[in-house]
């Protein structure tokens, strides 16, 4: 029985401008069928908004978006791909 997967890929980005960029690109280097969602990570204990890194989450219920290429994709940006 095959189950429905939730694969999820986060990217973790140093400043909004960088999100976004990288989400619009994902769409046009990858084809994706879902928007990416932009999420705002303040750091712990930080209250300066300044010190927030973006989340960019990507479903990927396929399993077709290879963790590896999305790590670089990311790094053209001073970002990464977080490990699950």
């Amino acid at each position: 029985m095959g189950a429905v997967s939730d694969v999820r890929h986060v990217l973790v980005l140093p400043d909004r401008d960088a999100a976004e960029e990288v989400a619009e690109a994902l769409g046009e280097r990858f084809g994706l069928d879902e928007e990416p969602r932009l999420v705002r990570d303040a750091l712990a204990g930080e209250d300066d908004a300044e010190d927030a890194q973006w989340l960019v989450v990507l479903l990927d219920e396929a399993g077709r978006l290879d963790p590896a290429e999305l790590d670089e994709f990311a790094g053209e940006w001073d970002g990464w791909r977080e490990e699950p």
